[in-house]
């Protein structure tokens, strides 16, 4: 049986799918330069781990492909002194090269949002998914002025998106059609028609 390299494919994946891709930010090159993606995969998929594709997680979770990762870290302008809330996976990749970066973390799942009330307000709110409609806490839970990153769903498409909390209201802007997990929590509600 042939061994894997994984941190050859871990170079690769840095100079063939984020940098070509217009990631540029130091500090996640970096992280998705050293953090090993194969560790948050099941063993089933550890040798495609590297693949620029969603992967299928425990639990109804899913890892983005890299470049959707990496391109919504880099719009996300983390520092190191943000408070930052990350909705995904608690313990999954995006929370591990956050950790790289920041001190004050908190990650809770997509449908435990109001378990992140204690610990708000945050500067920066990651949303590791797709949603067609944020749940109005998570105005609560921002600083005003706190920047907001997350996949949003159009029709069939998935797209990127950044904004910012002003006065109780999150104003999204898309800057990327990208493959990204749609997150059964944020979805739209069925609209009662007679």
């Amino acid at each position: 049986m042939e061994s894997v390299n994984f941190e050859e494919m871990r170079r690769s994946m840095v100079d063939s799918q984020l940098r070509t891709s217009g990631v540029t930010d130091l500090w996640v090159l970096s992280a998705m330069g050293s953090i090993p993606r194969e560790d948050f995969v099941p063993l089933t998929h550890r040798s495609t781990a590297y693949m620029d594709r969603s992967i299928a997680l425990d639990g109804g979770f899913v890892l983005s492909p890299s470049v959707s990762t990496a391109l919504l870290l880099q719009a996300a302008d983390v520092r190191a002194d943000d408070h930052v809330l990350l909705v995904g996976k608690e313990d999954g990749y995006v929370a591990a090269i956050l950790r790289t970066r920041v001190s004050a973390l908190l990650s809770v799942t997509p449908d435990n949002v109001a378990a992140a009330q204690s610990s708000a307000p945050y500067s920066l709110i990651v949303i590791d998914g797709a949603a067609e409609e944020l749940p109005a806490a998570l105005v609560n839970l921002a600083a005003d002025g706190a920047r907001l990153v997350t996949g949003i769903i159009e029709g069939a498409v998935t797209r990127l998106a950044k904004g910012y909390v002003h006065k109780g209201n999150i104003a999204l802007k898309s800057f990327e059609d990208s493959e990204i997990a749609p997150l059964p929590a944020f979805a739209r509600k069925p609209e009662f028609v007679f």
